[in-house]
């Protein structure tokens, strides 16, 4: 049996009708970047993300980059950031010539720990970046508690996240001085290419990105500051305000398929609890940790990604793809431990949970199309590998 790790063609061919007329219509109008879609798509998503204002952009990057900008991150700041993210997280702030300070792990949620944020705080300190990885929300109440004690801007980076909700129903992004998406092609929302989106509800930063996008320019050709050619392109804004109206489902199908994974993970008998941080007999199979509506208090896991840990992760994931499973290792190397943030001299001893995730995590096949068939087949596969 054929798993990949995804495939869009099926997402593509469900919604083929929709979008190839909507790309003619753009095709012949020739008016390419920016426009009707692009304000249609802001228009929706700032109602979605719960925000006054959003911003469409050229990349998730971008808009992590641009967000910066606007706060005046420069020389001799510091952003203090998670280590383990994509690599966007930390190269924005270093393209800015200011410092990123790395903080270690939550071990069940792999998200920042909030506990590890204010002693890294110091007088330069001009934002932090809490990172919703995989699509479950960070601890934001603890996070903007200590930023708000310090008066420190917090950029949500919910590039794996839109739709995510954090405890009492507050949509990621929304919660902090901006929050930023992405919509690379892999993303639950994902465009023919990139693109991405900044939200706030602050009038005055709206207004400043808006303008900032456009190389800084209000009225034409008239600049008062310098920003970027981070225009969204209006062919990437018309295919996302096609699969829009889809992205409850398809998040509710990943929801399903994470159920399914969960059970049958159980039963095999590889794992006996979700949340577990340490390898036993019980527990070969670490699994991650979904905090339901049903309890009260409760996070909405878009799941983005799938992750699971193992102890002998690469030798599985070779053993995976001899059975046509596809995988993927979200993220081999910590920023603290990448050789262009090497000057920055953290400690590696300092991050010790997020070097375990490095070293045992692995990403499986979580998209909406995937049938109950070929989830149990992966886990199958997994059961005989380990068993062995």
């Amino acid at each position: 049996m054929n798993v990949p790790l995804l495939d869009l063609r099926q997402q593509y061919q469900s919604i083929k009708q929709e979008i190839e007329p909507i790309l003619l219509k753009i095709a012949e109008s020739q008016m390419l970047i920016l426009g009707e879609e692009v304000s249609k798509l802001e228009k929706s998503l700032a109602d979605y993300c719960c925000t006054k204002y959003a911003i469409g952009v050229s990349s998730g990057t971008d808009a992590l980059l641009m967000a910066l900008m606007a706060l005046g991150v420069g020389p001799d700041d510091e952003v203090i950031l998670p280590t383990y993210s994509f690599f966007a997280t930390a190269g924005v702030v270093a393209r800015l010539f200011a410092k990123p300070v790395f903080v270690d792990s939550d071990p069940v949620t792999f998200n920042i720990n909030p506990s590890l944020i204010e002693n890294k705080i110091t007088s330069k300190t001009k934002a932090i970046i809490p990172v919703h990885l995989y699509g479950q929300a960070c601890e934001m109440n603890e996070i903007l508690e200590i930023a708000n004690k310090y008066n420190i801007p917090v950029i949500e980076d919910a590039a794996q996240a839109i739709g995510c909700q954090y405890k009492n129903g507050k949509p990621v992004g929304s919660m902090g001085t901006m929050g930023c998406y992405s919509f690379y092609p892999t993303k639950n929302l994902g465009a023919f290419g990139d693109g991405g989106l900044i939200v706030t509800n602050d009038e005055m930063l709206a207004k400043k990105l808006f303008q900032m996008r456009n190389h800084g320019m209000e009225p034409k050709y008239y600049h008062k500051f310098v920003g970027g050619n981070f225009r969204l392109d209006a062919i990437q804004a018309a295919v996302l305000n096609v699969k829009f109206p889809y992205l409850e489902s398809w998040h509710q199908a990943r929801r399903n398929n994470a159920e399914i994974y969960y059970n049958e993970f159980i039963n095999s008998g590889l794992a006996d609890c979700v949340g577990a941080t340490s390898f036993d007999a019980r527990n070969k199979v670490l699994l991650p940790k979904p905090i339901y509506k049903d309890t009260g208090v409760y996070n909405y896991h878009i799941y983005n990604q799938f992750i699971i840990r193992v102890e002998k992760r690469d030798e599985l994931r070779q053993f995976l793809s001899s059975q046509s499973i596809g995988t993927e290792i979200y993220y081999p190397v910590p920023f603290h431990r990448q050789e262009c943030f090497a000057y920055l001299g953290f400690p590696d001893e300092e991050f010790p949970i997020a070097n375990a995730l490095a070293e045992t995590s692995l990403a499986l096949p979580i998209y909406p199309e995937l049938t109950e068939e070929q989830i149990k087949y992966v886990v199958q596969k997994i059961a005989e590998f380990i068993n062995q």
